[in-house]
């Protein structure tokens, strides 16, 4: 059809030729028209109609050789021509012909491979918001960044093109050899200079107005504090939302200014007004004028930067403390008020300079306001705090100290600490705990960052699945009691198949969800050491009821599946699996709404493209009635949905019922927290995220969305609620009080839900969020000290304790812990979380000083927070008491000669032991330390190595008593001369395990028993030789050689039993190692009695 279309367009042109040829003083015209349409033809024909270009060449030389012909002279053009359609005839000329062909051809593809490969993202991320009905958060931002970069392109592409035409209209002076040719050059191609340039300059300088749409939107939508600052009387929102717009406005003015003087410059040289006679630069008039505009503008601009400088003064940092300070108020602020007016005089003579020409008194003011500047903003603010602030700067300060601690408390929340003092009782004694059962019933043995191997071992049941490497802690009423419990949810992970698995077909289509939760006590746990799940199993059984078990959207779910098909298609999603099916699994269509459809072609092609996969498009597993999940992390989903919100670094799951019907199926949610934050609260205290929410057990994480580097100001104003089946994203506005996250609603109308829709099941799972109560913990440290002088003077200043089981050098600090514990002047225990303090300084002593709680029992009351709920209680110990911090009662267990020669005789056997987090608790009029020690055999090939709780710690006080025992029931008697008063959860608890002596310090009873065995009668001692010398028996010496080969040849017997799985064997193992323990101790104690 091309060809047959050249043709004819040169037949046409045949007829053309034969009218022509009758007027003779026409034909040389035409040639040379001919000629440029050729020559335009072999540029648009190559990268429009590239597959005829050869027959177009080849017919157009046809008729140059049947013109020169016709005329009798083939003229040496035409044979060229004729030629050079054939690459053999002019190899390197048919070379440079193909690669000017070739390359147009690939930039043009590759401009429209881009744009469809943009289109395919745009397209793609319109239907995943459509699909979770928050489109309008998509249009909103991207409306807004599109129109502000759009704007500040032609604000900048104006100001150049305003620029260029006055000087352009300027006069000329004469000729200037090697500048006319430039200018004649822009003068035949006036679109560059005018549109070209201007819009290039906009697009550079001027579009990057985009990126700071968040800051004029939440303007627009600003919302007061109500608060005032102490210095100029502002409302707090004068700071968080104006503040920046204007500072933003002077940059783009800043910028504006500048390109147009840069134009400016250029232009007025280019068209004569500056020129040079020698060394001397000769302006015109008219230069003279547009200069003198340009610098009263630019006058101006530093005028506005300087009296906003007034307001950034309260957002400095000093030495000492954030705000504005002595100097700052009494110096700084006089000096910089008046350089502004002196700015704006300075306009006034560029104007003057403009109209009347006298430059003389501009540069005057100039250098006048220069040295004028160095003196006020420079010398006089440095003599002030040398001489007067200096020597007194307790006092000076204490006015400015006062304001900044004021201000940080109420922009952190810390301003209704309830505080008390707390004389901490050192020594232990019998029945210490009776007032506090609560509290010791529900002390938490399990520790959930060690026992991840555990649940995997015990609950996975498939390869493909996995549990997260840090458990969750949450609470439960089970059977009518609430119980503080460790969870987490059996996810998807395809990294556990096999490589001979890892097809499309199965890792898009087949394997893409994980299935249900795993749950267990956290007070207890089974006589062999395992948690006692409560909530276990494929299909899942257990406390928790019926709820919908399958995980398609977690944090380790897969980067994309493709799921559903019609009706009556034969399952191929693996649901779980099971016994009672021929191939060993169940199979299930997923039937939610989880994501964008993906059912026809144009579907399937930006997919396609967007994820790179060309599977996608070709693969009969993407059928009309498909969805494709993406974005599967709820983190990654809520900061998407709501890209105004810090996003707290932990997730946790929750099987919860969501609408408030008993008859309705639970649901798995994930649920999170979101901060709203500034860095603009005035005389507030600045805090890096990252480093104050960084401990021993954070691992990395790091908070998600908007994640600014420091924040002076913040309030967890949402809870967010991801459905684990279906991927819906539920916002609930937490603080009704907070300005910023109410701006945001108006930004974003309707996304947020209001807190008084929330169920009661789903509230009584709401806690309070841990990276902002470690936020606020590092505040404190400092904080606490409300007292100006003697905040000035640090002398009380204290540090959070580093982790005390962290390898030797570590200086990671120790995570808070959430547990069920009553402080003191509290009614009744709650769910908390909570912190140690310990002396601060340079050398940090391990000496405690004040413990922190927070209420984090949110109540189950459907709508409505439980009073009580996020409020601190900071208890404060006698400073002429020294009472063990957490690194030294972790120092005291250690040392203990019981625990030590245990523990000693663990690891030469071949076991690995860990010890667990050490849990800190205000009970008994003092304070007691808890911590599990978990063992693991470390010579165990392959996964089947997972750690199990074999003895608990406690300590009490100074740390004289130290409590060993399987159980935290035994260990807590065992610290409490032999009874603690109150009985903790896994008092009932009956196993293999014996028990150590009750006191390190005495002599190991004559038949100690960890607990009943299970005939239920005590376990009695196989041999208990003499321990006197002169009785007869082995000598100590070699009791105690006997007794340590003893307990290797159990650790060994003991790790074989585990490796097998033979718990049976396991449990007379341990007996016989405990026997062989309690030897070795007893002989050791008269070896040492005997050489005394």
């Amino acid at each position: 059809m091309f060809a047959a279309g050249v043709e004819c367009f040169f037949r046409g042109h045949a007829r053309l030729r034969e009218s022509i040829s009758r007027y003779d003083h026409d034909f040389s015209r035409y040639c040379e028209l001919l000629s440029s349409f050729r020559r335009m033809g072999r540029v648009l024909f190559p990268l429009f109609l590239a597959p005829g270009v050869w027959e177009y060449r080849r017919a157009s030389a046809n008729f140059e050789i049947a013109r020169s012909t016709d005329r009798g002279v083939e003229t040496r053009e035409a044979k060229l021509s004729a030629t050079s359609i054939h690459p053999s005839s002019s190899k390197d000329g048919g070379r440079s012909r193909s690669v000017g062909v070739f390359v147009p051809t690939l930039v043009v593809l590759a401009i429209l491979l881009a744009g469809l490969v943009v289109f395919a993202n745009v397209w793609t991320d319109v239907q995943w918001y459509s699909q979770l009905k928050a489109a309008k958060v998509f249009w909103t931002q991207w409306g807004w960044a599109i129109a502000l970069g759009t704007l500040g392109t032609l604000l900048v592409g104006l100001s150049a093109f305003v620029n260029h035409i006055v000087a352009r209209t300027g006069e000329k002076t004469a000729v200037r050899k090697g500048i006319d040719q430039y200018r004649q050059q822009i003068e035949a191609h006036p679109w560059l200079a005018r549109l070209f340039v201007p819009l290039a300059l906009g697009i550079v300088f001027g579009a990057q107005l985009g990126s700071q749409w968040r800051t004029y939107v939440l303007w627009l939508h600003r919302t007061p504090f109500g608060q005032k600052d102490a210095e100029f009387g502002n409302d707090v929102s004068f700071y968080v939302f104006t503040l920046p717009v204007l500072q933003s406005l002077l940059a783009l003015s800043v910028t504006l200014l500048a390109v147009g003087a840069v134009v400016a410059i250029v232009s007025h040289y280019l068209y004569g007004g500056i020129s040079s006679d020698g060394s001397k630069v000769v302006l015109t008039s008219r230069v003279r004028v547009h200069f003198g505009v340009l610098g009263a503008l630019a006058a101006l601009v530093v005028a506005g930067f300087l009296w906003l400088r007034r307001y950034n003064m309260l957002l400095a940092n000093n030495e000492k403390f954030s705000g504005a300070s002595f100097t700052d108020i009494n110096a700084s602020l006089p000096g910089i008020t008046i350089l502004s007016l002196a700015a704006v005089l300075i306009a006034g003579l560029f104007v003057l300079a403009a109209v009347k020409g006298l430059w003389k008194f501009t540069v005057i003011g100039i250098a006048v306001t220069a040295v004028a500047g160095l003196v006020v903003t420079t010398a006089i603010p440095y003599f002030v705090q040398r001489f007067q602030v200096v020597p007194n700067a307790a006092e000076k300060e204490s006015t400015f100290i006062q304001r900044n601690i004021d201000a940080t408390l109420a922009a952190y929340g810390l301003d209704n600490v309830k505080k008390s003092e707390y004389k901490a009782q050192t020594d232990a004694a019998a029945g210490q705990l009776r007032s506090d059962a609560e509290t010791t019933a529900q002390l938490r043995v399990l520790d959930p960052n060690i026992i991840s191997p555990t649940f995997t071992q015990l609950q996975r049941n498939r390869p493909y699945y996995s549990f997260d490497q840090q458990l969750s802690v949450d609470r439960y009423t089970i059977k009518g009691t609430p119980r503080d419990t460790v969870i987490s949810v059996r996810e998807l992970n395809l990294n556990g198949l096999s490589e001979g698995q890892r097809t499309w077909v199965n890792d898009h289509t087949v394997y893409t969800h994980g299935f249900g939760v795993v749950s267990a006590y956290g007070n207890t746990t089974t006589s062999d050491g395992e948690p006692s799940f409560f909530q276990q199993g494929i299909p899942s059984t257990g406390e928790l009821g019926k709820y919908e078990p399958r995980v398609y959207f977690g944090k380790s779910s897969p980067d994309y599946s493709v799921v559903g098909a019609p009706k009556g298609t034969t399952p191929w999603e693996l649901d779980y699996p099971t016994g009672g099916s021929k191939n060993g699994v169940k199979s299930t269509t997923y039937a939610g709404d989880g994501g964008p459809k993906i059912g026809n072609a144009f579907s399937k092609l930006m997919f396609a493209i967007k994820f790179r996969d060309t599977d996608l498009f070709f693969s009969d597993r993407v059928t009309k009635d498909s969805q494709i999940l993406y974005d599967r992390d709820p983190r990654v989903r809520v900061s998407k949905v709501a890209p105004y919100l810090t996003l707290d670094s932990r997730v946790y799951p929750a099987v919860v019922d969501m609408d408030g019907n008993p008859k309705t199926p639970k649901r798995l949610v994930w649920i999170l927290d979101g901060y709203t934050t500034t860095n603009q609260y005035p005389y507030s205290a600045r805090q890096s995220l990252n480093e104050a929410t960084a401990d021993a057990k954070s691992k990395g994480a790091g908070q998600y969305g908007e994640s600014p580097e420091q924040v002076n100001y913040i309030r967890n104003s949402v809870k967010a609620v991801v459905d684990a089946y279906d991927g819906s994203v539920k916002l609930y506005q937490w603080d009704k009080k907070d300005p910023i996250v109410n701006a945001w609603s108006k930004v974003f109308p309707g996304t947020l839900t209001p807190m008084s829709k929330m169920s009661g099941d789903l509230m009584s799972h709401m806690r309070y969020p841990e990276d902002m109560f470690k936020v606020q913990r590092t505040l404190l440290s400092r904080y606490h000290v409300t007292n100006a002088k003697e905040f000035y003077s640090g002398g009380d200043f204290w540090d959070v304790p580093q982790e005390p089981t962290a390898p030797k050098g570590s200086t990671q600090d120790q995570p808070p812990y959430y547990l069920t514990l009553q402080m003191p002047g509290q009614d009744k225990a709650q769910f908390s979380l909570s912190t140690g303090f310990i002396l601060g300084g340079a050398d940090k002593q391990n000496v405690m000083t004040g413990f922190l709680a927070v209420d984090s029992e949110a109540g189950s009351e459907p709508g409505k927070v439980r009073n009580g709920y996020g409020q601190l209680r900071l208890i404060e110990l006698p400073r002429d008491v020294t009472v063990p911090g957490p690194g030294q009662a972790e120092n005291n267990f250690l040392t203990d000669s019981k625990v030590s020669t245990t523990l000693n005789l663990l690891k030469q056997g071949g076991t690995q032991v860990i010890m667990g987090n050490l849990l800190t608790l205000p009970v008994g009029g003092g304070l007691l330390y808890v911590q599990p020690v978990y063992v693991q055999a470390s010579k165990t090939s392959g996964s089947t190595s997972y750690p199990i709780a074999q003895y608990v710690l406690t300590t009490f006080g100074k740390g004289s008593k130290i409590g060993f025992a399987p159980t935290l029931e035994e260990s807590l008697n065992q610290t409490f001369g032999g009874n603690s008063g109150a009985q903790a959860g896994d008092a009932s608890v009956s196993g293999h395990k014996e028990a150590p002596s009750a006191d390190s310090n005495n002599k190991p009873k004559a038949n100690p028993s960890a607990s009943p065995s299970p005939s239920g009668s005590p376990s009695a001692s196989p041999s208990s030789p003499s321990a006197s010398p002169g009785g007869g028996g082995t000598a100590p010496a070699d009791e105690l050689q006997s007794a340590l080969g003893d307990a290797q040849k159990a650790m060994e017997e003991s790790n074989s039993a585990m490796k097998e799985g033979n718990w049976s064997a396991y449990g007379e193992a341990q007996k016989k190692l405990q026997n062989a323990l309690e030897r070795a101790v007893k002989a050791r104690r008269e070896t040492e009695g005997g050489s005394k």
